[in-house]
């Protein structure tokens, strides 16, 4: 509060005339101006922002009808809106026109009007299920989906507005004159009798749909238990779905007519300019759509007085109108619900204070018997806390409450969506798309109980803990933000982890048939409410030792054997791709070889008698022969002799190469038995279609002329070995293998004659052996000629760490072939962990099969790289890596599979996370305790403290992954 306050209501005190009121207030003022450093020290005074804010957000949610805003802008936005309609609302001279002006504002304000632009700009639909949204590289999750602002939905929200306005109309005109007041009164009660029917039915089918009943102490027989299949519970949850369905349509279609045609018909509609009609009904009109549930609530409780009175008239009550009225219940129903909560969290903070013995400190015995003999006071700090809904405040977390400055639902200033990521949070951020769809049908369903703004919501599955906070709410959508905790298992987070899932095993894993005393909650006064399973898409986490696969001898030299497997299969795999991304360059090389094959053929092309010195120098040039032509008959080993005028033995370099620059030509390669220099790869050339320049070896005897679709590159057949190494490794190189592979994928290239052409590149030597000496050359690079001889070898190489080897560099240097060997070596190690685990391969397609399964739908990789994480959020089927645990100095296998699973979410004591978030924004920011070892963040298995302390925003909480406001329709 700021210090002019003070002088202003002094000065006016001593100015004025004697007003008692204003008196008063200057000897309350006089009093707080000298306690103020007491409260700022207490954390009780609100900074100017806070205090703004909050008491925007009371006046736009109990003035105005509104709801809380998931940011400041939308905040001020929205609150000014409201005041306009209000206003506007006050010099409307007719009552007609106040009902339907205040009906048609209030449906429109309840709407997310601040995604219409995106709804209209969105081209695609964006739904829950869309693969692009599953499969995008986007860091940030969109804020909207399931929703778009089509023919249908602009239709639906048209037929709505106009409904509700021809009704509202239509009733108030012709039955709320003077002379048909009878008639409205009997028909008002008729629809107060089916307001409280449908607040009956209401309720009653949203009870069911959790796992607890009556406030989370019964648990709910119909609820579904041990849900070990996800196929199994959603069949055993087809009539819940079918009871929400029916209460979705109860709720948003029948119930805001119903409390449309109850406001059109009430008599004190018909007083106007009166500030209790525009503020009162224009609440009351908006709240009918901006909470529904809430308002069905407020008008049975207006209902019931109304009935109970019958005739006899309550003076102060009938006086203030149905507006006001409705106003005041809506006020007094969120205090006294914020009251119950706040109350329950201190009864926890006492009682556990002694019970829980790693929370009972030297002073627990003082403490309690003082809040005892103190009992008065202590219902007076919680009932101040709820009527100013501010955060009730135990100081350090103990049994010492003081009342926390007033700030709005979201208790921090900054906006929503910080967090402090790691690798670990691209597990949140798959997972919050899939889960924002599940919480959209469980909140239209009313699974997860009554949405309100400031609810809280911790969902659990395996090692992941999920903290959905709900933002906003209006008609037909809801706005949350989705935190995930951190995954690194400290002793807190274990503690209460462990807690988290007794929970919610004792609500959803007990037998179906339950004895009395086995269907009450046992863990009622916990924080945690269990409240449903939501079938969400996740990645499920499964972890193996390897003691026994890796280090068995028979399997490490097994994996030699798969590792030249797969790395042929590989190679040529490769070749494939490279020809179906430049399908040109097949076409070119067939066409060099049909043109080939017409010069040999031609006798004026391959005989001496057209070469004479008679020739004109300056007459006609004889055709010039292109460097794609020459570099294509090297490769074929023919000899076509020169053409034009020149001595034999000559070379004619103008006619050969036309005008090109010599630095344009590819580098001449060795001739004979690979007896030259090595060659050397320069890379492609621009100028020059690389298929063409790539096998210009003079040693690839190929005896098929297709078999240059599957030849390799020449900087990977350059590996500085000695032949005679090659030579002895030749017979581990698999024939069969290579023919059965080279026969497959050969009918994925050609199109006609793919059996004589398979045939062909099977019998074809020379091919085979240029894949030998490359798989070869790269088994001797890794080290593995004689075999993996242990398992840290193994590991290092699988991690990509290869120890120093005599080919090592020439292999680090081709980098495309490196990432193909490491490849091969890694599907080689999954290989081996398939067959310990299932059994052998039984035949070479089973292997063919299981090679392209791997391809397609696994990543096998470390965690720690880039691929992992962009494997995650494109959504790949499974994930494979190997790990070394160097406590227990074991190697670990890790398996990530995408399935749909049930994440159990429950209801979170929202009055206990705000006392607890209050204390630590105290603690940090007043009394300047950041140790790390602090008690007020140490486990607390029934409050959950280190849990809530890791879900407050940054820089006081460290959440890895933060949603931005997901505006998801439950309509």
């Amino acid at each position: 509060m700021p210090w002019w306050t003070f002088i202003a209501v002094d000065l006016a005190d001593r100015f004025t005339g004697p007003v008692p009121e204003l008196q008063l207030t200057s000897q309350v003022l006089h009093v707080v101006f000298l306690v103020l450093p007491l409260l700022w020290a207490l954390g009780m005074l609100s900074p100017l922002d806070a205090l703004l804010l909050w008491g925007m957000e009371q006046a736009l949610v109990f003035g105005l009808g509104g709801s809380p805003m998931s940011s400041n802008l939308r905040l001020l936005g929205m609150f000014a809106m409201s005041v306009c309609v209000t206003v506007c609302t006050f010099f409307i001279p007719s009552t007609l026109g106040v009902v339907l002006f205040s009906m048609a504002m209030g449906f429109l304000l309840s709407l997310d009007l601040s995604q219409f632009g995106t709804y209209c700009g969105g081209g695609s639909r964006g739904a829950c299920g869309d693969s692009g949204w599953h499969r995008g590289a986007s860091p940030a999750p969109p804020s909207l989906f399931g929703w778009r602002l089509g023919c249908s939905e602009l239709l639906l929200y048209l037929g709505l507005l106009l409904g509700a306005m021809s009704e509202a109309g239509l009733l108030h005109h012709f039955l709320s004159a003077s002379q048909t007041q009878n008639l409205a009164r009997v028909s008002q009660d008729a629809v107060s009798y089916l307001l409280i029917t449908l607040f009956i039915v209401c309720w009653a089918l949203r009870e069911i749909q959790g796992a607890y009943v009556f406030g989370g102490v019964f648990l709910n027989p119909l609820y579904p238990r041990g849900m070990a299949n996800v196929r199994v519970f959603k069949q055993r949850s087809r009539g819940l779905h079918m009871a929400g369905a029916i209460r979705r349509v109860l709720l948003n279609l029948v119930s805001p007519f119903a409390m449309v045609a109850f406001l059109a018909l009430d008599g004190s509609v018909q007083q106007l300019h009166t500030a209790s009609l525009s503020v009162g009904f224009t609440r009351a009109f908006r709240v009918v759509w901006q909470s529904s549930e809430d308002a069905l609530l407020q008008m049975v409780v207006v209902v019931s007085v109304r009935l109970a009175a019958g005739d006899t008239r309550l003076p102060g009550w009938d006086s203030l109108g149905t507006g006001v009225q409705l106003l005041l219940v809506g006020l007094l129903s969120d205090r006294l619900l914020q009251f119950l909560s706040k109350l329950k969290f201190a009864l926890a903070v006492l009682v556990t204070s002694w019970t829980e013995k790693k929370q009972r400190r030297q002073s627990a015995g003082t403490l309690l018997v003082l809040n005892a003999s103190l009992c008065p006071l202590l219902l007076s700090v919680v009932v101040l806390s709820a009527m100013l809904s501010a955060p009730l405040l135990p100081l350090f977390t103990l049994p010492i409450f003081l009342v926390g400055f007033p700030r709005p639902q979201r208790s921090w200033p900054g906006p929503v969506g910080t967090a402090c990521p790691c690798p670990d949070s691209i597990y949140y951020q798959q997972m919050s798309m899939s889960l924002a769809c599940a919480l959209r049908s469980a909140f239209a369903r009313g699974s997860l109980g009554a949405l309100t703004p400031g609810s809280h919501f911790l969902g659990r599955f395996q090692d992941r803990v999920v903290w959905i906070m709900i933002l906003e709410r209006g008609y037909g959508y809801c706005t949350v933000n989705i935190k995930g905790l951190e995954l690194q298992e400290t002793s807190c987070h274990t503690v209460e982890a462990r807690r988290v899932d007794e929970v919610f095993e004792g609500a959803f894993e007990r037998p179906e048939r339950l004895g009395l005393n086995q269907g009450i909650n046992l863990h009622w006064g916990n924080a945690l409410t269990p409240c449903a399973a939501l079938p969400v898409r996740v990645y499920s986490d499964a972890r193996n030792v390897l003691s026994g696969i890796i280090d068995s001898h028979d399997n490490l030299r097994k994996l030699q054997d798969d590792f030249l497997k797969a790395l042929v299969w590989l190679l040529l795999r490769n070749c494939v791709q490279r020809l179906k991304a430049f399908p040109w360059e097949a076409i070119m090389v067939e066409s060099n070889i049909s043109s080939l094959k017409f010069r040999r053929d031609s006798s004026s092309l391959t005989s001496f008698g057209d070469w004479s010195d008679e020739d004109d120098l300056f007459g006609p040039q004889p055709a010039r022969r292109t460097v794609a032509l020459v570099s294509t008959e090297a490769q074929l080993g023919d000899t076509v002799l020169q053409t034009g005028p020149s001595l034999p033995g000559s070379v004619e370099m103008d006619s050969l190469f036309e005008n090109m620059a010599l630095s344009a030509l590819q580098p001449l390669q060795p001739l004979g038995l690979g007896l030259g220099l090595p060659a050397v790869d320069k890379g492609r050339n621009p100028e020059v279609p690389p298929t063409k320049s790539s096998g210009t070896l003079a040693h690839e005897n190929f005896s098929c002329p297709h078999s240059e679709l599957f030849s390799l590159p020449p900087g990977w057949r350059t590996a500085p070995l000695l032949p005679f190494r090659l030579q002895q490794l030749r017979p581990l190189f698999p024939e069969e293998w290579f023919r059965f592979t080279l026969g497959r994928l050969a009918l994925a290239v050609q199109d006609e004659a793919s059996e004589d052409v398979a045939k062909s590149l099977k019998e074809d030597g020379g091919l085979r052996d240029l894949h030998a000496q490359v798989a070869l050359s790269c088994l001797i690079s890794l080290g593995a000629e004689s075999a993996f001889t242990s398992p840290s070898y193994v590991y290092r190489v699988y991690s990509g760490d290869v120890p120093w080897t005599e080919g090592l560099k020439w292999l680090s240097e081709n980098k495309e072939l490196y990432q193909l060997a490491l490849k091969a070596f890694r599907y080689s190690f999954k290989l081996l962990f398939d067959q310990a685990s299932l059994g052998p391969m039984e035949s070479l397609d089973e292997l063919f099969s299981t090679l392209e399964e791997y391809e397609r739908d696994w990543y096998i990789g470390l965690v720690a790289e880039k691929g992992w994480q962009d494997s995650v959020l494109q959504e790949k089927p499974f994930l494979f890596s190997l790990g070394h645990d160097l406590t227990m100095g074991t190697y670990t296998g890790r398996v990530l599979s995408l399935q749909e699973q049930l994440v159990q979410v429950g209801h979170l004591n929202g009055e206990g996370v705000r006392g607890q978030w209050a204390n630590l924004s105290w603690e940090l920011l007043y009394a300047t305790n950041d140790d790390e070892e602090r008690y007020s963040i140490q486990a607390h298995p029934i409050m959950l403290r280190n849990l809530t302390v890791q879900a407050a925003d940054p820089p006081l909480g460290y959440p890895i992954y933060s949603s931005v406001p997901l505006h998801l329709p439950c309509f």
